[in-house]
């Protein structure tokens, strides 16, 4: 039984070495491709986010989430553009996974890329995070949760595909060479 335990634990860390040391021989340019087109991304996001919700989302939200007076729009745009770095850092380290490291190197897969983090970044963020942690700090204009109003949490995975294809295209452009 313990051999079986043991070869188990082996294979875990085997993988988690892995993908660490392939996290690791990341070129650095194609980490700041990734951010450089997260925070491009980013403008056309928070546009939508700021002239299409009534709600002050950019002026309000964020810096309250952030524990900021508000409203604030020099803050909010400051956190909303950290944001979209830090979410492409994290899927320069995500795409380091076997099954998609190649893939994410090819425009097509960039693209198809975008589309998956469109959908996965609206889900966890706008459907159930931001509703929860807006409830918390006393957010005057909470969603219910999960915030699934429609057509908005449609115009959500527009705005963040949108966001996502300059990050996973310029990650593809550099990683690629």
């Amino acid at each position: 039984m313990t051999n079986t335990t043991e070869s188990i634990r082996d294979v875990g860390q085997v993988h988690t070495q892995s993908l660490a040391t392939r996290i690791k021989s990341v070129p650095v340019l194609a980490w700041i491709a990734a951010a450089i087109g997260g925070f491009i991304g980013s403008v056309p996001l928070g546009l939508m986010m700021q002239y299409g919700n009534p709600e002050p989302l950019i002026a309000l939200a964020l810096p309250m989430m952030y524990g900021l007076s508000g409203p604030n729009l020099v803050s909010g745009w400051a956190i909303h553009q950290f944001h979209g770095v830090a979410l492409a850092v994290m899927y320069v380290a995500a795409v380091q996974w076997q099954p998609l490291t190649e893939y994410a190197k090819t425009i097509r897969g960039a693209v198809a890329l975008a589309v998956v983090v469109g959908v996965v970044s609206t889900a966890l963020l706008s459907v159930l995070l931001m509703p929860l942690w807006l409830g918390a700090i006393g957010y005057p204009f909470t969603p219910a949760f999960p915030d699934l109003a429609m057509p908005e949490k449609l115009w959500s995975v527009l705005g963040h595909v949108i966001y996502a294809l300059p990050a996973t295209l310029g990650y593809a452009l550099v990683a690629r060479r």
